[in-house]
C-alpha cells in the first residue's frame, strides 16, 4: 500500500543568519537613512523593548526546535549506541567533539555522517545531515525524548513496520526527507529556497535562524524607526503592515441559557488565523515570499477534505496541521482566534485542563458528570478527550483534532469513521456508544456533511443530491462546501451546471478554489462558463488554476476583455511550477503546460526530469508514455511503461495503462492479463474494475463480465458506471428481471 508522503512539519530553529543585520545607529539624524527601506533586523533587537514577550518566546519550541548540534542541544544517546533496522545496524557516536551517525547512505552502504543540526525537541528529536549541493536531509532514525516511564529514551525508526531501503521514496536521503523543500519554509524567518533546476542544487538563505518575532509580525525596520521618532502620523501601524488587534477590547460573555459564550463584538477579519495558516496547514506553496500580511490564497493552495488527509466527516487522518480542522469548527465560526487559547509567544495554553474551556463554556453545565458521564479528574472528564481527540504521528507525537466536534458514533456505524468514544472504550462497540448517547441526549442528530462526502468519494448514486445540498447551504464550513464542489464534478449536467457557476462566484474564497480544482476534470469544451469568472477571483491560487484549465481549446471562445487576464494567470501558473521544480509534481505540471502550448520537446524534457529525480512517481511515467503515443511512437510508449513497472511502488496504475496500450495495439490476449492484474490488485479502483469488465464483454466473455461487475457493485455500492454497465449487458442478454433490479437500484 502506498504510504502518504508526510512533510516533516516540526517547530524548527533554522540555520545561521545569511543577512548582515547592522546595529542600530543611535544618532537619530541618520536613523531615517538607515531604515528608509523595509528589512529584517533580528529578534535580539526586539528584546530591547519587548523584554517580556522575548522571554516568553526564548527557549520555546519555536526558538529551540532546530539548533546546531552541540552538547547542549543534542538529547539523543551518542555514547557508542546502535540501532538495528531490518538488519542494518546504525551507530551513534562522538569524535573530536562532533556527533556522528554511521548508517546506510543513498547507495545503501554504511557511511559516517557528521550531525549538522538537531531538529525538534519534544516528544522526539531528529537530526539533520548536510549533503552536497546545499541539501540537508532529515535522518529517519530519531530519538524519543519522552521519559522512560512513557516509553521514551530510545532510538526508533519513523517507519518501523516496513523496510525502507536506500532506493525507497521514503529513504532519509531522498527528496521526501529533504529539509529545503519539506521543512524549511515554515520554520524560519524570511526564507528563500533558491533551487536551481539545471544544477539540481539549493542556495537556501534566510534572515534569521528560527521562527522569530518577524516571522509573525513582519520586517521590523520601520517599526524601529517609529520607536525612535514616535511619528505615528508618518509611520502607520507603528511601522508594521499587520496588527493583531482582533482581540482588543473583546470579551466573551457566557449566556446562562445556552451555557456558551458570545463575542462582545463580531469579527470581520481573519488576520490572525490566516497568518498562522501560512504554516499551520496542509498546503502547497504556489508563490514564494509570503509575509504575515499576505493573503493566504495568494501564496498557498490548501488541501481540501481529501481522502487520506481527512475522514469523510472532516476528522484528521493524515498530518494536516490544524487549519483545515479549525475552519470546520463552531469555534471558528463564532469568532475564536488561535490566540484566544494559545499564548502566541510561549506557545503555551492560556489555562490548564478544563479551565481553558471554562472561559467560554459554563462550568456548571459542561464540567460535570451529568454532561461528560465520567468521574471527575479522569481522562474521560477532560473536554479535549471527547471534543479534540488525538492521533499519533511520527511514532510518538499525539496531535489533537481542532475541529472541536461532537462525538458521533452513529457515523461510525453508517460510514466507518472513527469516533472518540471507542478510542477510549476499545472493548465496546460503536453500537454501544450510540445507545449510551441516545439514552442521555435523545435520538436527534444534526445532519452532517459526512454523508455527502462519503457518497462523492464512493461514486454513489445519491452523491449529486447530497453534494448539491451541502454546496447550497452556506451555514456549512467553506472547506466542506469546496470539497463537495470538487466531488460533484463527475455529475456535471444541466441540473448541476448552474450550481458550479454560482459556486464560482461564492463569497467564500475556498468555494471558488473548489471549483478551480475541479476544472480539469470537466471536458475541455464545457469549461468556459465555470472557469471564465474565476479569472477575476480575488485569490491568485484560484486564478492560476482557472487559467491553466482554459489553455488550449478551452479558451477559443473567451471574451476579448478576459484574454489579458488569461495571459497573466498562465504566466503566474508557470512561475509557480518553476518555483517548485525540485518536486516531480511540478515538473509534470510544467510538461503538461508546455504540451498544451504545442511544445512537445520541452514537455518531454520535463517528464524525463521528473522521472530522474523521482523514479517512483507514477504520473510522470504514464504521461510520458502518453506523449510518445501522441507522437505516433508506440514502441517508446510501451518501453516507458514497462520500465515503470520496475521503479514504482504501486504497480496497479501502470498495469492498467499497459493494458490499455496493448488494447490499442490489438494485442488483446496480453492486454487482458494486465487489465486483470490491475482490477484484482489490493489498490485497485472502481474504474480499473469497470474497464476490465467492459474489456471482457468486448472479448465475448459476457457472463464473466457480469460476474465481475456484480462483485464490483457489492464492493462499490451505488457506483453509477458499474450499475449502468450491468443494466446494459443484462438487457443485451435478455435478463429482464436483473435489468429491472439494477434500474431500481440506480433510481434509488
Amino acid at each position: 500500500m502506498l504510504k502518504l508522503i508526510i512533510p516533516l512539519f516540526f517547530t524548527l530553529k533554522l540555520f545561521g543568519c545569511s543577512e548582515d543585520v547592522s546595529d542600530i545607529n543611535e544618532d537619530n539624524s541618520s536613523k531615517s537613512a538607515i531604515y528608509t527601506s523595509e528589512h529584517y533586523v533580528g529578534s535580539q533587537k526586539c528584546a530591547d523593548c519587548h523584554n517580556e514577550e522575548y522571554k516568553a518566546w526564548h527557549n520555546s519550541h519555536h526558538d529551540l526546535a532546530m539548533q546546531q548540534a552541540t552538547e547542549e542541544s543534542v538529547v539523543g544517546d551518542f555514547n557508542n549506541t546502535s540501532f538495528n533496522y531490518f538488519g542494518t545496524v546504525s551507530k551513534f557516536y562522538k569524535k573530536d567533539n562532533q556527533f556522528y551517525v554511521q548508517t546506510d547512505g543513498p547507495d545503501g552502504k554504511l557511511t559516517d555522517y557528521p550531525i549538522a543540526y538537531t531538529f525538534g525537541v519534544y516528544p522526539l528529536q531528529q537530526y539533520l545531515i548536510k549533503f552536497p549541493k546545499g541539501r540537508y536531509q532529515a535522518l529517519n532514525i530519531v530519538w524519543d525524548t519522552r521519559s522512560k516511564h512513557q516509553g521514551g529514551q530510545r532510538w526508533f525508526h519513523l517507519y518501523p513496520d516496513e523496510h525502507i531501503k536506500y532506493d525507497d521514496e521514503l529513504h532519509w536521503t531522498g527528496i521526501n526527507q529533504n529539509w529545503n523543500f519539506m521543512c524549511a519554509d515554515c520554520h524560519s524567518t524570511n526564507l528563500i529556497k533558491n533551487y536551481d533546476l539545471k544544477a539540481d542544487a539549493y542556495n537556501t538563505n534566510w534572515s534569521e535562524i528560527d521562527v522569530a518575532c518577524e516571522a509573525c509580525h513582519g520586517p521590523a525596520s520601520r517599526h524601529m524607526e517609529w520607536a525612535k521618532t514616535k511619528k505615528t502620523e508618518a509611520i502607520k501601524n507603528k511601522g508594521f503592515k499587520i496588527t493583531f488587534n482582533e482581540r482588543k477590547d473583546i470579551q466573551w460573555n457566557i449566556d446562562t441559557v445556552s451555557g456558551n459564550a458570545k463575542r462582545s463584538q463580531g469579527k470581520d477579519t481573519e488576520v490572525e488565523v490566516n497568518m498562522c495558516a501560512q504554516c499551520h496547514s496542509r498546503r502547497l506553496t504556489i508563490k514564494p515570499g509570503a509575509k504575515p500580511e499576505s493573503k493566504f490564497l495568494d501564496h498557498f493552495q490548501p488541501a481540501l477534505l481529501t481522502e487520506g488527509l481527512y475522514h469523510v466527516d472532516g476528522q484528521i487522518d493524515g498530518e494536516v496541521y490544524v487549519y483545515g480542522s479549525f475552519i470546520q469548527s463552531k469555534m471558528f465560526h463564532a469568532g475564536v482566534s488561535c490566540s484566544d487559547c494559545h499564548e502566541p509567544h510561549s506557545l503555551k495554553l492560556r489555562a490548564d485542563g478544563n479551565d481553558l474551556c471554562a472561559k467560554c463554556h459554563m462550568t456548571l453545565k459542561y464540567d460535570s458528570a451529568d454532561h461528560h458521564m465520567h468521574k471527575t479528574e479522569t481522562a474521560g472528564s477532560q473536554c479535549v478527550s471527547c471534543h479534540m481527540p488525538a492521533k499519533i504521528y511520527m511514532g510518538v507525537d499525539a496531535r489533537r483534532d481542532h475541529s472541536f466536534r461532537v462525538p458521533r458514533p452513529d457515523l461510525t456505524l453508517e460510514l466507518d469513521v472513527p469516533n472518540t468514544c471507542n478510542q477510549c472504550h476499545k472493548d465496546k462497540t460503536a453500537k454501544w456508544a450510540v445507545d449510551i448517547l441516545k439514552q442521555k441526549y435523545g435520538t436527534k442528530n444534526k445532519e452532517h456533511y459526512a454523508k455527502a462526502i462519503h457518497a462523492g468519494r464512493n461514486s454513489l448514486a445519491s452523491a449529486p443530491q447530497l453534494l448539491t445540498k451541502i454546496i447550497n447551504d452556506d451555514s456549512q464550513p467553506a472547506i466542506a462546501r469546496a470539497t463537495a464542489v470538487n466531488l460533484l464534478t463527475p455529475y456535471l449536467s444541466r441540473e448541476t451546471a448552474p450550481l458550479f457557476q454560482l459556486a464560482a462566484n461564492d463569497e467564500q474564497p475556498l468555494v471558488g478554489l473548489g471549483v478551480a480544482l475541479s476544472l480539469e476534470s470537466i471536458p475541455e469544451q464545457r469549461r468556459m462558463p465555470f472557469a471564465y469568472p474565476l479569472l477575476y477571483d480575488i485569490s491568485l491560487s484560484t486564478r492560476m488554476l482557472a487559467g491553466r484549465a482554459l489553455m488550449g481549446g478551452a479558451s477559443q471562445n473567451i471574451p476579448l476583455q478576459a484574454a489579458e487576464k488569461l495571459k497573466i494567470a498562465n504566466k503566474d501558473y508557470e512561475k509557480s511550477q518553476l518555483f517548485n521544480t525540485d518536486r516531480p509534481e511540478s515538473l509534470v505540471n510544467l510538461a503538461r503546460y508546455y504540451l498544451q502550448q504545442g511544445n512537445h520537446n520541452k514537455a518531454e524534457k520535463f517528464y524525463q526530469d521528473a522521472i530522474s529525480i523521482a523514479p517512483y512517481f507514477t504520473p510522470a511515467h504514464i504521461n510520458l508514455s502518453d506523449l510518445y503515443r501522441q507522437k505516433k511512437n508506440p514502441v517508446e510508449s510501451e518501453k516507458v511503461l514497462r520500465n515503470a513497472l520496475l521503479q514504482v511502488r504501486d504497480k496497479t496504475p501502470v498495469q492498467h495503462a499497459i493494458g490499455l496500450h496493448l488494447i490499442r495495439q490489438k494485442k488483446t490476449s496480453e492486454a487482458m492479463k494486465f487489465l486483470q492484474h490491475a482490477a484484482e490488485s489490493s489498490t485497485t479502483t472502481s474504474r480499473y474494475v469497470y474497464v476490465y469488465a467492459i474489456a471482457l464483454h468486448s472479448s465475448g466473455e459476457k457472463i464473466e463480465s457480469i460476474e465481475i461487475l456484480e462483485k464490483a457493485n457489492d464492493k462499490y455500492p451505488g457506483n453509477i458506471d458499474i450499475m449502468q454497465a450491468l443494466i446494459s449487458i443484462n438487457r443485451e442478454m435478455g435478463n429482464k428481471h436483473k435489468v429491472k433490479y439494477y434500474e431500481d437500484k440506480l433510481y434509488q
